[in-house]
């Protein structure tokens, strides 16, 4: 039996979590599909299927007012589709501007739900003014202006019940203005439904301000490069550059491509993607990030990833993955609302029928009361509290470089009790640097120098640590001669005449008597973690130079902020014992050290085992296993694939503050949810009551649930100006 495809097509129309549901229930039911899932905030649509065709899921959902696009073609707006298009057709066929606005393309004004609110509106005021000076034709005038509004609604509630939808808004809308009019509240109904399709417009306009800040992310990427070839330089698509292709930015210009700089030298402005404030230096053998500015210097590079696959495309398709996935109090509010609609249904006849029934009230009365219980009763605030927050917070992580796989991840940071980081490349830089330089019978700069002309040449860690140093010092490297290297021992050669060595205090101990003093700095630098290089002159010690991974500029700052929130912080490393504790000492964190990735792992499990909630932050492939352990693995963004590909989320900057603003975002979005439930459930509770009292009636009920909505998505939409503290 072959596998089921899974296609994935972008929806236009679909902007609140009913919408999407409708689409579900609508598309399972295709004989053939197996199972879809649809996301209104990444306003897109993942179907599993066994080769069903393209027209056959876009027909599904058309009756329902949405269209569809395959992914990577533009998304029509409206419902409207091409009569030309075949289903051997693998592209889609581009709708003229006047047609079709790509998802998120189009102005607001121009859309389906725009014009249709713009003629109801219209219609209402004619209505109103036919009323003033023809008074007997007002019931007709008001009329026929619901029915501009009524027939689309009511049309999309017999294709949502066809579809499998039968207790949707707009059968609880259709209801309740078909009944108005049975009871003599014609203007009533026509405000209701205009009403309800301002609100429709209104939670369209917010969708696409959600969408707008991934797709501005990928906006950042220039859509030319230029490309340098032997002497030739041309202007090529960006998205055609190849790997290890050589592209050339000018200064001001933003660079096309993440790769490494192969010449040239000056700052660049990563604030469009990692938010620094001020530009980097960067020169030959840095890397650089699409998407960011060249500011001051012509610079070639090389170019390390495809478009499809550098930084700012990972991004947008890790949050839209991540959006597409429900948090788990999303998927209990959409369980609850299959009940709840059925439930006011129920409640609203309860309340038309009983009271006149049992107690001989005014049928009139309480059916126009029954009426505006439906209209209270519409689920779309409540079904969309959770779904927008979520999106918003998304979206903010990812312009911050913070990368969450999905609602339920961001939902669960919040509980983390226990940090534990791996030390090299999540603590600490991930590189040595030159840490100290100890003169003995040369000066500093001379030992530095000397050490330099041996190294010249050679790709070894500590090699490129000392001639960064001697780089950053602007130290003169003379040129070496004969230099080799001598197997468990360094480097040894002639430079200026003399012969020199950069030897392990062990192998320079067998050339010369180290002096106790110089033995006591020497045993110093070993128990602060550090490796130590001895410089031989002519067999006698000239200086020494101590080498190490530092901590990252904000590590103490960032476990710092862990803490104060609460959180345990553990540094769990393969490293040896004596480094790691004079880095742990360093940070104030405790440590365990010497630990391959089973132990890590294990580690992992018995902290869970105390009842911890854990997260793993790391950026190798010895991580892997301890980040699928942990409750929340968190992949340090310069780390490998297979680290990132493991991980529930990613610091793409590795900023050991950034776990701490991750937790933030949590907490931030899960109140966000918490006043959102207390909008929609509260404004419900209060005009239930007022209804019954007979104090509000059909229209300030719809007034009541737009309202609702609209506060509920701009309060979620505030997430999208968060920023940590």
């Amino acid at each position: 039996m072959a596998e089921p495809t899974k296609t994935k097509y972008r929806v236009g129309g679909m902007d609140c979590a009913a919408c999407a549901s409708k689409i579900e229930t609508a598309v399972t039911r295709i004989p053939g599909v197996s199972e879809a899932g649809a996301s209104f905030t990444a306003g897109t649509l993942t179907v599993l299927h066994d080769n069903v065709p393209f027209t056959t899921i876009q027909q599904a959902i058309k009756p329902l007012g949405y269209a569809l696009a395959r992914d990577g073609a533009p998304a029509p707006l409206d419902g409207h589709d091409h009569d030309h298009e075949h289903d051997h057709d693998h592209g889609h066929e581009p709708a003229g501007p006047d047609e079709h606005f790509a998802l998120g393309d189009g102005p607001w004004w121009r859309t389906p739900k725009a014009l249709l609110a713009l003629g109801a509106g219209i219609a209402m005021l004619a209505a109103w003014l036919t009323g003033l000076v023809v008074p007997t034709m007002s019931h007709e005038a008001f009329l026929l202006a619901l029915l501009v509004g009524l027939i689309p609604v009511s049309r999309r509630a017999i294709a949502g019940a066809r579809a499998g939808t039968p207790f949707s808004i707009e059968t609880l809308m259709t209801i309740a203005a078909v009944g108005a009019v049975f009871i003599g509240a014609t203007e009533e109904a026509a405000m209701v439904v205009l009403l309800f399709l301002v609100g429709e417009l209104l939670e369209g306009v917010a969708a696409s301000r959600a969408r707008a800040s991934i797709k501005s992310l990928a906006d950042l990427v220039p859509k030319t490069a230029f490309l340098v070839t032997g002497e030739t330089t041309t202007e090529v698509p960006a998205a055609s550059l190849a790997l290890n292709a050589t592209i050339m930015v000018r200064p001001g210009d933003r660079i096309p491509a993440d790769g490494i700089i192969t010449t040239g030298q000056g700052a660049v402005d990563q604030a469009p993607v990692t938010g620094e404030s001020l530009p980097a230096s960067k020169g030959p053998g840095d890397t650089v990030f699409a998407g960011t500015i060249n500011t001051d210097a012509v610079l070639t590079i090389r170019v390390t990833a495809t478009a499809s696959d550098n930084t700012i495309a990972r991004i947008v398709q890790l949050v839209e993955e991540a959006q597409e996935s429900k948090a788990p109090t999303a998927r209990f509010i959409d369980r609850f609302s299959r009940w709840y609609t059925p439930g006011v249904l129920v409640a609203g006849a309860l309340v038309a029928t009983v009271p006149p029934v049992l107690l001989g009230q005014s049928w009139d009365e309480w059916i126009y009361k029954g009426l505006a219980i439906l209209l209270i009763g519409c689920p779309c605030a409540l079904v969309i509290s959770t779904p927008a927050a979520i999106a918003a917070a998304l979206s903010a992580g990812a312009r911050r470089g913070l990368l969450l796989k999905g609602g339920a991840v961001l939902e669960s940071l919040r509980t983390i009790t226990t940090v534990a980081l791996d030390k090299t490349g999540t603590l600490t830089e991930g590189r040595p640097l030159v840490t100290d330089i100890h003169a003995v019978a040369r000066p500093v700069a001379k030992v530095l120098s000397l050490a330099a002309a041996l190294e010249t040449g050679s790709s070894h860690p500590l090699a490129l640590a000392i001639l960064a140093r001697a780089k950053t010092d602007k130290v003169a490297i003379p040129p070496a001669a004969a230099a080799r290297a001598l197997p468990g021992k360094g480097l040894a050669g002639t430079v200026g005449g003399e012969a020199v060595a950069l030897f392990s205090p062990a192998a320079a101990a067998e050339q010369t008597t180290i002096a106790p003093d110089l033995q006591t700095v020497i045993d110093g630098f070993t128990d602060a973690g550090k490796t130590v290089s001895i410089v031989l002159v002519g067999g006698e010690i000239a200086g020494l130079i101590a080498m190490r991974d530092e901590p990252r500029a904000d590590a103490k700052a960032g476990i710092d902020a862990l803490k104060a929130i609460n959180i345990d912080v553990i540094m769990l490393t393969g490293d040896n014992v004596r480094t790691a504790r004079a880095i742990g000492a360093e940070l104030g964190l405790e440590v365990r050290a010497g630990l391959l990735p089973e132990d890590k792992q294990a580690t992992v499990r018995a902290l869970q085992a105390e009842g911890k909630i854990v997260a793993k932050v790391g950026d190798g492939i010895n991580d892997a296993p301890a980040l699928a352990a942990a409750d929340i693995g968190i992949a340090m963004g310069g780390g490998t694939d297979v680290a990132l590909e493991t991980a529930d989320a990613a610091i793409l900057h590795g900023r050991v503050a950034d776990i701490a603003a991750m937790i933030g975002l949590s907490n931030a979005t899960m109140a966000n949810i918490g006043q959102n439930i207390a909008v929609s459930l509260g404004l419900k509770a209060v005009f239930l009551v007022t209804t019954i009292m007979g104090i509000t009636g059909l229209w300030p009920a719809i007034l009541a649930d737009t309202g609702a909505t609209v506060l509920v998505t701009l309060n979620a939409m505030r997430l999208l100006a968060w920023r940590p503290r």
